[in-house]
């Protein structure tokens, strides 16, 4: 009688595979190589020299497109909010001015400062607060994020912010920053909310966020640029955080964070009967499809910076300090 030796033969394949894994295991270590997994490991997302080298590598691609009007010479180093925006506007230069930008003047940036939060996981990110030759006294902050160690790092969030309005950041005893989770729930707003309250708070005012440029005289201006004579305007605010348009936040010294966000907004203006709408200029044209008799639909994507302080500090509000607007795309009908 035959006796059945599957198992047996299926726990000497187990042992096997168990030894051999071992053994690579082993001569890894021996050999000093030893694969980090990115996703598992607290890691500082870069080095203080690769994050000099992919700014410089930035300005130099930023420039060169700027000055050609040619999108494609800095494809490579911009995404989500700052892609779309970079995209449209050399788009709409290119096709006023084909053979460049006569007025470019290069971007200079000095005085920079890098701030690089250790984390797990993906994306990894840092970002680089600099002086620049253009904005006056206004600091540039340039987020930099990539998705895996074989992918270059992009510029997904620029914006101006006020000097003396940059906050200092909680740093470790090795100098490294602390990430804020997008579902914190420490803050007056989770980062991860923000671009849906923002939104929200610019149909609707209420609460929730301080006085400022970018929100309660932004409503104000757009209150006003509502009821012009012959001209309704309306806007529509949708939030936008997904994928490359994802919160990115950083723990500040007082217990709260600066965020880093993006919105999707819409301006309709629609003349009166036997009216038609104003002329909208030559770089809302070079964006536009369809013909513009009664109305005309236009498209923005807006990142913004804002400060976002721990719960219950003293009724302190969100504070947006800092925020760049694009025309993406417009339509005439």
């Amino acid at each position: 009688m035959s006796r059945d030796r599957g198992p047996l033969r299926l726990r000497r394949l187990d042992r096997s595979a168990l030894i051999a894994a071992s053994v690579t295991v082993l001569s890894l270590t021996a050999s000093g190589c030893m694969v980090v997994h990115g996703e598992r490991e607290v890691l500082p997302a870069t080095t203080k020299a690769e994050a000099a080298k992919a700014l410089q590598q930035f300005t130099n691609a930023y420039n060169a497109a700027d000055k050609a009007y040619d999108s494609s010479l800095d494809a490579a180093h911009v995404t989500g909010a700052l892609g779309a925006i970079d995209a449209a506007r050399l788009k709409a230069g290119k096709a006023n001015s084909p053979s460049g930008n006569a007025s470019h003047t290069p971007l200079k940036l000095s005085d920079v400062t890098y701030t690089i939060p250790k984390k797990a996981g993906w994306p990894r990110w840092f970002v680089a607060d600099a002086a620049g030759n253009k904005g006056g006294t206004a600091r540039w902050l340039f987020v930099f994020t990539r998705d895996g160690m074989n992918e270059p790092f992009q510029v997904a969030y620029l914006t101006l912010v006020a000097e003396g309005k940059v906050p200092q950041f909680k740093k470790d005893a090795d100098g490294w920053a602390e990430a804020v989770p997008a579902d914190s729930t420490g803050l007056a707003t989770e980062p991860g909310n923000l671009s849906k309250d923002y939104t929200n708070y610019l149909k609707s005012g209420g609460d929730g966020f301080a006085d400022g440029s970018h929100t309660s005289v932004w409503r104000a201006d757009r209150a006003k640029g509502a009821i012009r004579p012959g001209l309704a305007t309306q806007y529509i605010d949708e939030p936008l955080a997904n994928d490359a348009y994802a919160p990115l936040a950083l723990r500040t010294t007082d217990g709260g964070a600066l965020v880093f966000f993006a919105t999707h907004h819409y301006v309709k203006e629609t003349a009166a009967s036997g009216t038609s709408v104003p002329d909208p200029g030559a770089a809302v044209l070079a964006l536009t499809t369809g013909e513009i008799k009664q109305s005309l639909m236009m498209e923005f994507v807006s990142n913004e910076v804002a400060l976002d302080p721990p719960k219950g500090a003293g009724g302190r509000q969100v504070d947006v300090i800092g925020r760049i607007q694009g025309l993406t795309s417009a339509k005439g009908s």
